[in-house]
């Protein structure tokens, strides 16, 4: 109503409060009752001051139109229904009036006449807590037509019916970013409607207004004492706290995925949240091993708040490179990731997936997304949902939740921020690596914050990534890579795999060192060699093999080495050699 308002406060527009409103309380017959029902129905009730309103309900869409557009002098530039989406029913949609009519007559409107439709959302949590306010005149019937979010599912079907999927006709905006920012919403608004916008939409006058349908008085008393839109964000403190009755939960699980639709519609990302922009548009895997759950758009993916890798970061997880068609060293991020469920105890107390189960979903997840290059998955596989808060796992007890994540990512640069022909910067991290004593490395597990602290010193150095010392000072590795460093006499010299995960490209690094006859050694390695080394590259399954040129200010080179480049022109050709790499099965369009 307040939307209705603001509309109405324009010299230009006309306001009409619910035109099908008759009609659809008609078609329900005894099904809906109201306190005013039979004023509505026969146009007059005992209180002759509002005789004249219900009479006007008697006329359709159409007339009411007509009227308007008839009338005096100027003619208004734009007329603004307010239509509650459960009225829908009783509008054509064909013929933009109401159902049972004739098309607009053209010789008696205007030629340029066009119709739109704006969506307004409110959050149905708040729609449902406050249904308790107007129950004695809704009779405290919260059914999925009342609330009307799903209604206006069924309306935006029919528009995109009638504009061949386009619904260019659409705009939508959400009440909450309406109240957040009143000036800028409505300029947005007009904007999308292609007409000026005007301040005096801000602002109304108090008490009740002549656009009022008649059943003001049961309905309006709230936005009746406003004198136009107050300013408010989503989480500023509310006048009153209020309790949402499980008898109302019905209707919000049916409302909530319908919702959060049209909340995209009204504020989708900007085009520069992501590098690529096909990664808008992704699908997600997220199941339990109880076999549900499954593909799922990106804006659309939740995980529980009971599921252990919030609780408490219980969870394991692996990272996948697509190559031309192939999965490379799959079976070997297979074993990895169920070797780490098994060490965390995962299938104890509930059932974890299988490993043909999460080959599955990975072919699934690539298929739907039709990705055969170029794109990295991360699999997360967690001890699943919990029955109450903690981190106890035998409160898990309905089986693992599994996370396929795949997105078009490219080897380097960007997102990834590895540059593996210029080569990248390091910096020492003052956290130690984690050792076994404290959380083995050997299990691939979530508790990242190790990982993290780290990372976030080489952003604010404005370096790529840092270099992480075990407990007794010998490098480990970064915090995102294994590393490795090649000595002035040639050979190749990584750290034990005591203090960091072993990684599997830093194993197949090890294993095309012995092919081409490049001496390789693992042993405990100083910071100060790595100062001083010929060549320093990382290595992980995102970045591959990543020049180091520079290490805590000192200078290894100028890009990739010798050696460097030799490994990498070789891993390179790993996706296409024989018992490296997993073919994926063939798309059907």
């Amino acid at each position: 109503t307040a939307f209705l308002y603001s509309w109405d406060s324009r010299e230009d527009t006309v306001g009409v409060d619910e035109p099908l409103y008759r009609a659809w309380l008609e078609a329900k017959a005894d099904k809906v009752q109201r306190p005013y029902t039979d004023a509505m129905l026969t146009g007059s009730d005992a209180d002759s001051t509002s005789s004249l309103n219900w009479a006007r309900e008697q006329d359709t869409l159409l007339v009411r139109l007509k009227k308007i557009l008839a009338g005096g002098s100027p003619l208004p530039k734009i007329v603004f229904c307010k239509h509650m989406a459960k009225h829908h029913e009783q509008f054509d949609f064909d013929a933009n009036c109401s159902v049972g009519e004739d098309d607009i007559d053209e010789a008696s409107l205007p030629s340029t006449v066009e119709h739109r439709h704006l969506f307004l959302i409110r959050d149905p949590v708040a729609v449902l807590s406050s249904w308790k306010q107007s129950g004695a005149v809704h009779g405290n019937a919260p059914t999925l037509d009342e609330v009307g979010i799903v209604s206006l599912l069924e309306i935006y079907s029919k528009l995109e019916r009638n504009t061949n999927g386009s619904n260019s006709t659409v705009v939508t905006i959400d009440s909450d970013d309406l109240v957040a920012d009143p000036p800028k919403a409505l300029e947005k608004i007009c904007g999308d409607l292609g007409v000026p916008y005007d301040a005096a939409m801000l602002d109304w006058k108090q008490g009740p207004k002549d656009c009022d349908g008649p059943w003001a008085k049961w309905w309006y008393q709230y936005v009746w004492n406003s004198t136009g839109w107050a300013k408010r964000s989503r989480m500023e403190p509310q006048s009153s706290y209020r309790t949402l009755p499980p008898s109302l939960l019905p209707a919000l699980r049916a409302s909530l995925p319908t919702f959060q639709f049209f909340k995209r519609l009204a504020t989708p990302p900007p085009p520069s949240t992501y590098e690529d922009t096909r990664n808008a548009d992704l699908l997600v895997w997220v199941g339990g091993s109880d076999g549900s759950g499954g593909l799922i758009p990106r804006e659309m993916a939740r995980l529980s708040p009971w599921d252990a890798s919030v609780q408490g970061g219980d969870a394991c997880w692996e990272g996948l490179r697509v190559y031309r068609g192939k999965i490379l060293s799959l079976e070997k991020h297979l074993t990895r990731l169920m070797n780490s469920a098994k060490a965390l105890g995962f299938g104890m107390n509930s059932r974890c997936h299988t490993r043909p189960e999460i080959t599955e979903a990975i072919f699934r997840t690539l298929a739907a997304n039709g990705m055969r290059d170029g794109a990295h998955m991360r699999l997360t596989l967690s001890r699943g949902i919990k029955t109450t808060s903690s981190m106890n796992p035998k409160f898990n007890i309905y089986g693992t939740t599994l996370i396929v994540l795949a997105e078009w990512k490219p080897t380097v640069g960007g997102a990834t921020t590895y540059d593996n022909t210029k080569g990248i910067t390091l910096i020492s991290a003052s956290q130690r690596r984690n050792p076994p004593q404290c959380v083995d490395s050997k299990i691939h597990h979530n508790n990242m914050i190790n990982n993290i602290l780290p990372k976030i010193q080489a952003n604010l150095a404005g370096a790529a990534d840092a270099i992480m010392l075990d407990v007794d000072g010998f490098v480990s590795e970064t915090n995102a890579t294994n590393i490795f460093m090649v000595d002035h006499t040639g050979k190749l010299l990584t750290p034990h795999a005591d203090h960091c995960l072993p990684g599997i490209t830093r194993a197949t690094v090890m294993e095309l060192a012995r092919e081409l006859d490049i001496p390789a050694e693992e042993r405990r390695i100083s910071l100060a060699e790595f100062h001083a080394a010929a060549e320093v590259f990382t290595t992980g399954t995102m970045g591959e093999l990543t020049p180091v040129t520079k290490i805590d200010g000192r200078s290894i080179g100028e890009g990739a080495g010798a050696v460097t480049t030799r490994l990498q022109e070789v891993y390179a050709t790993l996706p296409e050699r024989e018992g490296w790499a997993t073919p994926l099965p063939e798309y059907e369009e």
